[in-house]
């Protein structure tokens, strides 16, 4: 019989996880968007290179923010 606070060590495991993979799987999606855009606008014009790699950058923050959740449902 699991005791009460496996269980509850066990579930902020699933809400750290969650977190993580979550925003990892809506970052890789947005990503595919923004990268396929940046392509052609780089094709386009040379000059747009740095502004879409920044925009390439851009989803991956939200991966970092999901991180920064786990760390802190594990942690705290």
């Amino acid at each position: 019989m699991a005791m009460e606070g496996d269980v509850g060590a066990g579930l902020i495991a699933i809400g750290a996880g969650l977190a993580v993979g979550l925003t990892g799987l809506g970052a890789g999606m947005a990503e595919g968007d923004v990268g396929a855009a940046a392509v052609g606008a780089t094709a386009e014009d040379r000059g747009m290179f740095g502004l879409a790699l920044l925009f390439t950058v851009l989803p991956e923050t939200v991966v970092i923010f999901g991180l920064v959740i786990a760390l802190l449902i594990m942690f705290i």
